[in-house]
């Protein structure tokens, strides 16, 4: 076959469409579902970063709160949408303690979700009356020691990261004490301060104008480093309690099956917004330390805390709902 009939046989073949190019990204608004009310810790964080996004992205960003119930309302809420970026979810230290607590989910965030990045940190702190018996960590714990059950420890609700956290004390410190939740941080401090508990055990965020006053003080911060807004409080670790490192987060997860280029211009645009000097000076106000990652990082972290706070629940006898 000569190649004048090539070319003709050529001609006479049907034309098939040119495969569409890929739809760029976002092409709509994006929508942010973050699990706890407004004014809170976690929305102040990503309403803060949300505000910046706009400008990045090309598209308004909508945060949307749907709190309740461990999260899932939220969790349910982001996973009716399709995996293509356009709906978000903050997901939180609290996403580990729920899969933790609940028997069944209707979810595993370890396989429906796709971690994006990092917004930020904060410290728990362990707080005392500044009239109290124990001015120093050592001086808390030697008195647990020698007092042992005989000691309050006071955290807002059964089964928060706050109440976990001092299950996971009296276990690393190897001391007995008495939990009591409270329905709210107010109440908390109200016991603290009235001595019905000698102990308390929350975020410093919300509490922050007390602390800066003296009206509560703060002897020490569960995480591995000490807080950047507390440089002279040490951490639990530096006091002698081997092996503990809890800190809060807040972070942004994509559905699984999000596409990988989409994640990973997600979590270049984030970490831009958490490097801007307004963005940091605005979550720091807030008691967060800006801190981005990469999306295996936030995966990998995910994956820890729900170890940790499997083995705290079961250790602790905490029942699972």
């Amino acid at each position: 076959m000569n190649r004048r009939t090539l070319l003709a046989a050529a001609a006479s073949l049907p034309l098939l469409p040119r495969p569409a190019p890929a739809q760029a990204w976002p092409s709509r608004p994006i929508r942010i579902i973050v699990p706890f009310g407004a004014g809170g810790v976690a929305d102040l964080t990503m309403r803060t970063v949300a505000q910046q996004l706009p400008a990045r992205l090309g598209q308004p960003v909508v945060v949307e709160n749907r709190p309740g119930a461990g999260g899932i309302p939220a969790a349910q809420a982001f996973l009716q949408a399709p995996p293509d970026g356009h709906t978000l979810m903050m997901a939180t230290n609290g996403t580990a303690v729920s899969r933790a607590l609940f028997r069944e989910l209707p979810y595993d965030p370890l396989r429906d979700f796709a971690p994006v990045g990092l917004l930020g940190a904060f410290a728990i702190g362990v707080l005392v009356s500044p009239n109290g018996p124990a001015q120093d960590i050592g001086a808390v714990i030697a008195r647990m020691r020698a007092n042992p059950g005989r000691v309050n420890i006071g955290t807002i609700t059964a089964g928060s990261t706050q109440n976990l956290s001092a299950e996971l004390f009296k276990i690393r410190a190897g001391v007995q004490a008495e939990i009591v939740a409270f329905p709210q941080t107010p109440q908390l401090i109200t016991a603290l301060l009235r001595g019905d508990v000698d102990v308390a055990f929350e975020i410093t965020g919300p509490i922050w104008g007390q602390i800066e006053s003296g009206a509560v003080k703060c002897v020490a911060v569960t995480s591995a480093t000490r807080a950047a807004n507390l440089p002279n409080v040490p951490t639990l670790m530096e006091a002698g309690v081997p092996d503990y490192d809890v800190t809060s987060w807040n972070a942004v997860v994509a559905r699984a099956g999000t596409p990988a280029e989409v994640v990973t211009r997600l979590n270049a645009e984030i970490n831009a917004v958490l490097a801007m000097e307004e963005v940091r000076q605005a979550l720091t106000r807030v008691g967060v330390e800006p801190r981005g990652s990469t999306p295996e990082a936030l995966g990998q972290l995910l994956a820890a805390d729900i170890a940790r706070w499997t083995e705290v629940v079961t250790r602790a006898g905490i029942p699972r709902q």
